[in-house]
């Protein structure tokens, strides 16, 4: 009976998987808010009603994908904020964990800068909480760096946004990159050039840091 159970269950996820991939690809030249549920059921070779198997509507799917393409990052940056201070390991391997990603998986990227700003509320949503999440991460790290002693809160969490940021516009650089066919052209920088200019703005932000002077809690601007 487990075994029919564990056929079952591994048939779903299947299936599923299958209606994330066809979505993916129905969105590489159009936006969530227009993809048609019949378009994606079509595509997989399924029913229409077999969807709600699996989804309650399209939004859910589109959440999903924003899950698959950004989830499974933190682990890897956790990894990387495991490195201590400002080194040129931390910046370098986090550029190349960005351009790794964004050259195996520029379907996935292309869709996360679509709807980021689209407009599916719940995928904005998921978004926004996914990058959010990558900024407390990056907080709580920087908080435990010496260089960030007398740092307030609310100045460690500023810094984490330049920084996740700066990590959303290096991943849109490249995937312009990718995308243009043409490497090196005045149009689109190379991928080679691309990074070297993303470490070099990491290194200002960390040069930047150093010399940081937080400004007086009481006072608001006029």
């Amino acid at each position: 009976m487990s075994h029919t159970i564990g056929i079952r269950q591994a048939q779903k996820l299947k299936t599923r998987q299958a209606f994330l991939d066809a979505a993916l690809r129905l969105l590489e030249n159009q936006s969530l808010s227009s993809l048609g549920l019949r378009e994606v059921t079509r595509a997989v070779g399924v029913a229409p009603t077999a969807f709600y198997r699996h989804f309650a509507d399209l939004a859910e799917l589109g959440v999903a994908l924003v899950e698959e393409t950004l989830g499974s990052l933190h682990g890897l940056v956790a990894e990387i904020l495991a490195d201590t201070g400002d080194s040129e390991v931390r910046i370098d391997r986090t550029v190349d964990l960005i351009a790794r990603h964004v050259r195996e998986q520029p379907a996935h990227f292309r869709f996360i800068a679509r709807e980021r700003h689209g407009g599916v509320g719940p995928v904005r949503a998921a978004i926004a909480s996914q990058l959010h999440g990558f900024t407390e991460e990056v907080t709580a790290a920087l908080a435990r760096e010496p260089v960030s002693e007398g740092w307030s809160e609310e100045d460690l969490r500023m810094l984490a946004g330049v920084y996740v940021e700066h990590m959303v516009m290096t991943a849109s650089a490249f995937l312009s990159a990718h995308e243009s066919g043409e490497p090196g052209s005045p149009a689109e920088p190379d991928e080679e050039q691309i990074a070297r200019t993303a470490r070099d703005r990491l290194r200002l932000v960390s040069l930047g840091r150093r010399h940081w002077v937080a400004r007086d809690p009481g006072h608001r601007p006029s």
